[in-house]
């Protein structure tokens, strides 16, 4: 969805109109005549500041020569745009501008023109390496009459603009520059959209993601100050695609859409002032968030191509081939997998039904493959069975008493915490990829027959012993052998979460080492997952030494979070339940909190993504309250437990305080919980609790966001010292502007602000039921609906 922003003009003047081009040494031109050879040493021309260079890299050891312009100050030297991804020349190829102002790439070895950017007659006198890496030609004016900026290829770089019908595509591979299997447009009627293409033609196929401006959009805008935003024609914002919290001064910035159809914005620290900043790329954002989710081709693979399974990272999609299955090409994992065995003849299916078996994977689905046959009400054993006796059958997904068969190949595979299927995968059981030598024999040997019979005899005799065995041992450990670590509580079963030891997050925090902050129940440290290639996570150990069995705050937080899913939620990837340890482990958000940034020293947000972390906690709290599977009040809603993510998304954190309703309770009664400021008038009153406590502490909240202010400031005066009495009498008084001090961005939205304003003050309503809720908030955060409702002094 687009979410306008009504930036002033004066603003836009100044930070988001594409800006006139400064360059600390004048461009060198390459005068007429000059060229290139593709030889071993990359041949190039620099820019005069050398970050970037044009000319030619060798792709692979025994690979040929790609014409392309990289970054050339850093040991990456990262590749932004290419001539020839299609068609690699030979060693000895050159690149020359000629004395009649042709710009030609010829291939060596076919002695053919491979690739030109400027014909006879056109009137260019030189070129040139500009240090923002656009490689340019001239004419005598120096009016360009080409430029690369013109010409992407799958990157784009600050004060570069996509006009309506450009196209980035994706790369093959990470090191196959070819045109792949995604494409970014800015389309002809303004709508910036990623497809995915049908493979190897680079025409669209299905859109998995847009900014909706069709109608509206002009160009897709790179700006010197690191965002990437859609423009209408006047110059105003309209999509914002990625904000930035770095400048370009100190770190050169790219965004790029890589082979696996993520498009990212990359940063990289020019240079290192402290040996804790690492000099290498880091993304700032991700496009789309879940690239497996959002794919469903109607034809096509999928995200990841057919029969595979897309699981989505911290830093994106990764591919996987189910049991039974292995990769058609393990240097392009996109091709999809293979079946690892010789798949249920037809003709013989009821016969071979004993050679296969169905292993159970959770989480996991084929979207959109083609269902040829389904089935209701059954169970999960009838669903089994039918499908192993049927030879069309590749998979079969069962939930709820329904049963649904899937044929071979299947697309648009995912695992992901959001699908409640089962799903079902028929394997053979020897996994076998060819047929046994003699299955073509009209008859075997009967000794052989005879030989194979006393073999299973002994083999059936040898598993009766064995269970006898295992059966006395396990019944004589239970009744006789007390258990030294506590077993796995039946409130955490059925949940898809890793299970750590308490030595593993020891090791993870260097001995709880980093304390990232403290809550009402528990401390939170930063953590290093070796066995998961170093992911950063964040451990929260529990700080009452509860007994077995009696941990109610834990129990809450992982039947809680653990069955949780939305991308405005933190997610919990583990935890630890042994002996008296109480660890969980969630992902590691390295914006902190917002606290940080309202209230700290950290800059001011600006008033537009401020606009974003209100809407992303109002769909946060939509969702616990009514979209999960067991009614969540938080009751704890406050800015330390709002996070933020690489890309400023926000992530509702601590459930520790969090009562779950059941389905069939709408309220309830129970201690006070929350933090002072925050807590709604109810909890002091002993009446039932509702998911209004949760409204009430969103618009105290919302205040906080608008005016970067806590709720209560004993320096301030005494009119001013409580927020939302002030905040109040700004409005009934129609005096907002007095809540802005020192935000001239905020103050040139006042319009919107207003609206902002008169929503926090609806919230924080004395009588619950006067309170809106966050279904209510949601859609006009969203614009969808309007206030309606006269707003009264709220209490304080």
């Amino acid at each position: 969805m687009a979410f306008e922003l009504a930036y002033s003009f004066c603003f836009l003047l100044l930070l988001l109109q594409r800006p006139f081009y400064t360059f600390a040494q004048p461009p060198m031109n390459i005068s007429l005549g000059s060229s290139l050879i593709a030889q071993d040493s990359n041949s190039f021309w620099a820019s005069p500041s050398g970050d970037f260079a044009f000319g030619f890299r060798k792709i692979g050891d025994n690979g040929g020569f790609l014409l392309a312009i990289w970054f050339d100050k850093i040991p990456e030297k990262t590749i932004v745009w290419s001539a020839n991804g299609n068609n690699l020349v030979a060693k000895g190829s050159t690149v020359q501008l000629t004395e009649d102002g042709q710009f030609l790439l010829s291939d060596i070895a076919t002695r053919r023109q491979v690739w030109i950017a400027s014909s006879s007659g056109t009137g260019v006198s030189h070129a040139a390496m500009l240090d923002n890496g656009n490689f340019v030609l001239a004419n005598g004016n120096s009016i360009n009459s080409w430029e690369s900026f013109d010409n992407p290829t799958d990157t784009i770089l600050p004060a570069q603009t996509l006009h309506q019908r450009s196209i980035l595509f994706a790369p093959y591979t990470q090191t196959n520059y070819s045109k792949g299997r995604f494409q970014f447009t800015l389309q002809s009627d303004g709508n910036a959209v990623l497809y995915t293409t049908y493979f190897p033609l680079d025409t669209p196929n299905s859109a998995y993601w847009s900014t909706l401006t069709q109608g509206s959009g002009f160009q897709v805008v790179f700006n010197l100050s690191g965002f990437i935003y859609v423009t209408a024609r006047d110059g105003s914002m309209l999509y914002m695609i990625s904000p930035s919290t770095v400048s370009t001064k100190d770190y050169y910035q790219r965004a790029t859409l890589e082979y696996d159809g993520v498009f990212r914005h990359y940063i990289y620290p020019k240079s290192s002032t402290s040996s804790s900043v690492k000099r290498a790329w880091s993304a700032l954002s991700l496009t789309p968030l879940n690239i497996c989710t959002v794919i469903l081709e109607g034809t096509g693979g999928g995200a990841c191509g057919f029969n595979s399974l897309c699981r989505n990272d911290d830093g994106g999609p990764s591919c996987h081939c189910p049991y039974g299955y292995t990769y058609v090409d393990p240097n392009d994992v996109l091709k999809g997998c293979k079946q690892n065995f010789i798949s249920q003849r037809c003709d013989d299916a009821a016969l071979e039904t004993d050679l296969f078996y169905l292993q159970e994977m959770l989480n996991t689905d084929w979207a959109y493959s083609a269902n040829y046959e389904y089935f209701q009400p059954v169970t999960e054993d009838w669903c089994r069975q039918t499908c192993l006796g049927d030879c069309f059958c590749g998979i079969a997904f069962y939930k709820n008493q329904t049963c649904w068969k899937k044929s071979i190949p299947l697309s648009n595979g995912r695992i992901d915490p959001s699908v409640d299927w089962k799903a079902l995968i028929k394997i053979r059981i020897d996994n076998s990829t060819s047929r046994q030598a003699g299955q073509d024999s009209t008859k075997k040997s009967s000794s052989a027959s005879i030989v194979h019979g006393l073999v299973f005899m002994v083999i059936g005799m040898l598993v009766v012993f064995l269970t006898l065995a295992v059966t006395f041992f396990v019944v004589r450990r239970n009744y006789f052998i007390k258990p030294k670590v506590s077993q796995l509580s039946p409130f955490i079963q059925g949940i898809n979460l890793r299970c750590f030891t308490y030595m593993e997050l020891k090791e993870a925090t260097n001995g709880f080492m980093e304390e990232l902050g403290r809550g009402a129940f528990g401390t939170v440290f930063k953590g290093v997952l070796a066995s998961d290639n170093g992911k950063f996570v964040a451990v929260k150990r529990l700080d009452t030494m509860f007994r077995e069995g009696d941990h109610p705050e834990f129990k809450a937080e992982v039947s809680g979070i653990g069955r949780t899913n939305h991308r405005n939620l933190v997610q919990l990837l583990g935890f630890c339940d042994e002996g008296h340890h109480r660890i969980l482990v969630y992902e590691f958000m390295s914006n902190g909190s917002l606290n940080s940034f309202l209230f700290g020293e950290r800059s001011r947000l600006h008033w537009y993504l401020r606009r974003q972390i209100a809407l992303g906690i109002a769909r946060g709290l939509l969702y616990l309250h009514e979209d999960c599977s067991s009614q969540i009040i938080h009751c704890d809603i406050k800015p330390e437990n709002i996070l933020l993510d690489d890309s400023f998304t926000v992530r509702i954190a601590d459930f520790g305080l969090a009562k779950l309703l059941k389905a069939d309770q709408t309220q309830t009664i129970t201690a006070i919980r929350g933090t002072k400021g925050y807590v709604a008038p109810e909890w002091l009153t002993s009446l039932p609790v509702t998911v209004k406590v949760d409204v009430y502490s969103f618009g105290i909240l919302l205040l906080e966001i608008i005016c970067c202010r806590k709720n209560f400031e004993e320096a301030k005066n005494e009119k001013e010292m409580v927020l939302a009495d002030w905040a109040f009498n700004c409005y009934d008084q129609r005096k907002l502007h007095l809540l802005l001090e020192n935000d001239d961005e905020a103050k040139d939205n006042i319009k919107e602000m207003a609206k902002y304003v008169t929503i926090a003050l609806w919230c924080i309503q004395q009588d619950p039921s006067l309170r809106p809720t966050m279904k209510d908030v949601t859609h006009i955060l969203e614009g969808t609906v309007e206030i309606s409702i006269p707003v009264l002094k709220p209490s304080s």
